[in-house]
């Protein structure tokens, strides 16, 4: 009889001697020199159990806990939610679902939680989404929480875990839950997280995000991790009756004569480099090429440097600033995010305008008194570089000024979802895109949409 058991993020194996070990065609079994027993990495559990069964072993499982939760939630799903759990359980508890920021993804969440009945990880990126997780959890199933981060390390049946956090504790806990949630999955393909998927012996897994592809296709390692995309929905699927209706409208600005000469001037620096370096524009490879080049190569710096500098002269544009002015009169009775791509101007912004900063020197009870009086209305309008792109819910906002950003779709689509919760009075949302014309943010503005 072999007899299961998990240690240090991987699953020991006893009874199986190191020939047999070496022969059998389970899935990731290895023989340990130094313990002297068959283990498999802890993600493999659930192929090994599989394996076994089809083997028709005998095996004694000691891996997970057999303690079950009795969880009911008051949520009725919408159809699109019906059908991705649905997807999900088809495929064996696992895999990724990609729903539209707004549309309710913590709800899937909370009825497989309470369909699985076992114990329970949710790892989340941020600080202010352990925080939502926490409340919400305790509020749908009037149980206590645990937290891992944020100066807290308790731990419960269903517990809510930063990745960081998850990344330190996986080994020694990876074998307590038997259900692991990984929300803005995406993060999960970083190098080191994935380190969390392959610790933790959680045979079902739910990943959720709203953009699951990686410009790195690391996306393609998570399949291995988590499971497949099993469901999908995009933003205008569910628009005007799921979402609000939303519009997005361009409007482009121009450089004043000093910035359009410093611009064009530290923009040439930086091309004809690229042109008697023999290298392109548009190739991520070639431009990290170029970084590490410019730590030996005085010229190679300086073309990196001309970039920084054109970048920051069009991404914070003197005529952006007065347009957003004009904006912000425009929509005086609605809810406004601003959304920059640095730091400097998001103070520049506030000072002028007056608007309440968050970035990412804000300290936690500030960041959370501003959002807290955003969401209440004593505030009608906040500034922020990247920080509320991601996890943060401000569900009555109705207009975004994207000033700045990068060219990723992943930041613009959940930029856009920051304003698709559905308003109580049936109005639809709308996004400016400010950019400078006869530049490069108009090649990153298309890139990004």
């Amino acid at each position: 009889m072999l007899t299961l058991r998990f240690e240090d993020g991987t699953i020991r194996i006893e009874g199986l001697d190191e020939s047999a070990a070496r022969a059998a065609s389970l899935p990731g079994v290895a023989w340990d020199e130094r313990g002297l027993v068959a283990r498999t990495p802890a993600f493999r559990y659930a192929d090994l159990r599989r394996a076994l069964r089809d083997a028709d072993s005998t095996v004694a499982d000691h891996v997970l806990p057999e303690e079950t939760l009795s969880l009911s939630h008051s949520y009725d799903l919408r159809p699109y939610q019906r059908d991705a759990i649905t997807a999900w359980r088809e495929r064996g508890d696992r895999g990724v679902v990609e729903l539209p920021t707004g549309a309710g993804k913590t709800v899937l969440a909370v009825d497989a939680i309470a369909t699985l009945g076992v114990p329970t990880l949710i790892v989340v990126p941020t600080i202010d989404l352990l925080t939502q997780w926490r409340r919400e959890l305790e509020t749908d199933f009037d149980v206590e929480v645990g937290q891992f981060g944020g100066g807290e390390q308790t731990q419960a049946p269903i517990t809510v875990s930063t990745y960081d956090s998850a990344y330190l504790r996986a080994e020694d806990v990876g074998g307590d839950f038997g259900f692991v949630v990984f929300d803005e999955v995406h993060h999960l393909g970083g190098e080191g997280y994935r380190d969390i998927a392959r610790l933790l012996a959680a045979p079902a897994r739910l990943g959720l995000t709203a953009t699951f592809e990686r410009p790195d296709g690391a996306h393609e390692v998570l399949e291995d991790l988590v499971g497949p995309k099993v469901y999908e929905t995009s933003v205008d699927d569910l628009a005007g009756e799921h979402l609000a209706a939303y519009e997005i409208r361009r409007i482009e600005v121009e450089l004043g004569p000093e910035e359009r000469e410093a611009y064009d001037e530290a923009q040439g620096t930086f091309v004809d480099y690229l042109k008697r370096s023999n290298l392109s524009l548009t190739s991520g490879s070639d431009y990290r090429k170029l970084v590490m080049r410019s730590g030996t190569d005085p010229k190679a710096r300086e073309a990196l440097l001309a970039k920084q500098r054109a970048r920051q002269i069009m991404m914070n544009a003197d005529a952006k600033v007065d347009t957003l002015g004009r904006l912000l009169d425009r929509h005086r009775d609605d809810r406004v995010i601003v959304f920059t791509a640095h730091t400097d101007l998001v103070y520049r912004l506030s000072d002028r305008y007056l608007l309440p900063a968050i970035t990412s020197e804000t300290g936690a009870s500030e960041r959370q008194e501003i959002l807290d009086r955003f969401r209440e209305g004593t505030y009608s309008r906040v500034v922020t570089a990247n920080v509320l792109d991601e996890g943060v819910d401000v569900p009555d906002a109705t207009v975004a000024v994207v000033l700045a950003g990068s060219g990723s779709e992943r930041e613009f689509t959940q930029r856009l979802g920051r304003i698709l919760r559905p308003k109580s009075d049936g109005r639809g949302a709308l996004l400016y895109e400010v950019v400078t014309e006869e530049t490069a943010e108009e090649r990153v503005a298309d890139r990004r949409r």
